[in-house]
């Protein structure tokens, strides 16, 4: 388990009420495989040449732009392949990256001058502070149907509300080039996070030339965008599950990077990822619960407690119509119907533990370093007779003795045996449930979640920030990940004091948090959390210096290299 104390208490000042809500975060599920082994090359055996790494990932990429990209494999491709002002370190802290050292801030705390360091993109074409106005107004323009610039920005950088309600032009943007290598940046407000944002993806650099010249086929391959991170995304068609990542060599930082090569693979299942591992051709897995005893004792594990929290999203309105879980009382019935704790330990078996929250446990500290989870209470505990109870007051209340619900889900070996699990507690403990399994791939799930076209899904959420913002915001009514008819005018006020009236008030805020979270969980049962997720992995033990991050893109390959 990592411990995150350290690091809070050093960004404190740059997350004290972070606005995100944890962007980059949809995670799919943790299981690794794919029927059939991979044609991954073999690793060198010696000289320089063995500078070579081989990964897998548990899900297809659904984008790599970064003006519209949601979820987490995107936010890793980007966090490897390009670079914004600042980027986090081996430490996941946000140091200056494109950003030729510290911003100039004005006395008012409202206006940054940033210096655009001597860099390059991958074609030889110099990163300018053009880059970052043309990217930014991408963003923010209604047109483009970024799910987060607009939701970033508003309220925080001057004139981003007035462009989204029309009243105002793109070029009003509080974002401007003095000249090249100079950035000017105004806020509406004092936003002590705002350097810490700005090494998340919605904020990267986009070249206008080529992103225009591309037109509507950017990002829609690896060949159709340029690069000006650590490393060049190669051999992905779009569609495929596999890509490369090689060294970039006009990286401004390309000394630091020892990696010539990055192999990618998506493979679903354990059993074949396992195969691949004891063939010497991966070098990093995650264990699944089968695997978890046998490997348990092997001196490549590594166990690691993220912050990622997986949830059920309850959809109350579907195609226009009230679904069942409309009904209070059968989201309440179905949250206490199955028990986290045997889904934890013997379905997952993988370090996961049983979540009655929503903020992770040892993720965000106040400044004494008191956990946030202090501070707030468990929800949502397995009791069959209190969920039978609200289960006998739903019927009676749709007028009905059965009800029938779809969860949607992972096609993964993992999510699949998730999903069957989930079925037979609640049907079990619950007269009259029928529940249906969808089964699709993440990018599915996305677009399924997109137009709410689901009643109850399994999804999860990593976060960008060490701040609880970065769960609580997602179910304010206007949030872009609450996609199922919930809206509290109670619990949107309490979010919004947290970042106005609370923002220098460390212990009230986080209590309004705790308000939030009741509300959210108990009051509302609005979301049904089922795990934290832990993270039980094999790595080769020649691979050294791959970073975790705990929040923002998961990997970072720049400091790695194969011992």
């Amino acid at each position: 388990m990592k411990n995150f104390k350290v690091l809070w208490l050093v960004s404190l000042m740059l997350v004290l009420s972070v606005v995100l809500a944890a962007c980059g975060g949809k995670v799919s599920d943790t299981d690794t495989g794919q029927e059939g082994e991979k044609d991954t090359p073999e690793k060198e055996t010696a000289g320089d040449s063995e500078q070579v790494l081989r990964l897998i990932e548990s899900a297809e990429i659904p984008s790599v732009d970064s003006s519209v990209v949601e979820d987490a494999v995107g936010f890793n491709v980007l966090n490897n392949v390009m670079e914004g002002l600042y980027r986090l370190d081996e430490n996941s802290l946000a140091v200056p990256a494109m950003a030729d050292g510290e911003a100039e801030v004005s006395e008012d705390g409202l206006t940054y001058t940033f210096k655009i360091r001597d860099a390059q993109w991958s074609n030889g074409t110099p990163v300018t502070a053009h880059d970052f106005v043309f990217a930014w107004q991408r963003a923010v323009d209604p047109d483009t149907g970024s799910p987060y610039g607009p939701y970033l920005m508003e309220g925080m950088v001057k004139n981003a509300t007035e462009i989204g309600k029309g009243e105002a032009e793109l070029a009003d943007l509080g974002i401007r080039a003095e000249d090249d290598q100079t950035l000017v940046i105004e806020l509406e407000r004092e936003v002590p996070y705002f350097l810490s944002l700005m090494s998340f993806g919605t904020f990267y650099p986009l070249n206008e030339e080529f992103v225009t010249e591309q037109g509507d086929a950017y990002a829609s391959n690896s060949d159709s965008m340029i690069y000006n991170g650590p490393f060049v995304f190669t051999d992905w068609d779009g569609t495929g599950n596999s890509w490369k990542y090689e060294k970039n060599e006009n990286y401004w930082d390309a000394d630091t990077v020892q990696l010539e090569e990055i192999y990618v693979d998506v493979v679903k299942e354990t059993a074949t990822a396992v195969q691949l591992y004891e063939k010497d051709q991966i070098d990093r897995i995650a264990l699944s619960a089968e695997y978890a005893m046998q490997y348990a004792d092997d001196p490549e594990v590594i166990n690691e407690l993220e912050t990622a929290v997986f949830y059920f999203k309850m959809n109350q309105e579907r195609n226009g119509e009230a679904t069942p879980l409309a009904n209070a009382d059968i989201r309440k019935a179905i949250a206490k119907a199955f028990d986290k704790e045997e889904l934890a330990d013997a379905v997952l078996a993988n370090g996961s533990i049983g979540a009655n929250y929503l903020v992770p446990q040892d993720f965000t500290f106040d400044e004494d370093g008191k956990d946030f989870r202090d501070y707030s209470g468990t929800f949502s505990e397995y009791n069959v007779e209190e969920a039978q109870e609200h289960w006998k007051k739903g019927l009676e209340a749709l007028g009905t003795d059965s009800v029938t619900i779809e969860i949607l889900g992972g096609d993964t070996e993992n999510a699949k045996k998730q999903q069957e699990w989930f079925k037979s507690q609640l049907e079990k403990n619950l007269e009259g449930l029928t529940i249906k399994l969808k089964e699709v791939p993440f990018n599915v799930r996305l677009e399924l979640d997109e137009t709410s076209d689901y009643d109850m899904q399994s999804a999860g959420w990593s976060p960008d920030f060490q701040d609880p913002i970065s769960f609580i915001e997602l179910f304010t009514e206007n949030s872009p990940q609450n996609k199922m008819g919930f809206a509290n005018a109670e619990y949107d006020q309490l979010i919004e004091d947290t970042k106005t009236t609370l923002a220098d008030k460390p212990v009230e805020r986080f209590e309004a948090f705790a308000k939030a979270e009741k509300i959210l969980l108990e009051d509302e049962a609005a979301i049904i959390p089922q795990y934290q997720r832990g993270r039980m992995v094999l790595m080769n033990s020649k691979v050294k210096g791959l970073v975790t991050h705990p929040f923002g893109g998961d990997y970072s390959y720049k400091w790695t290299y194969i011992e």
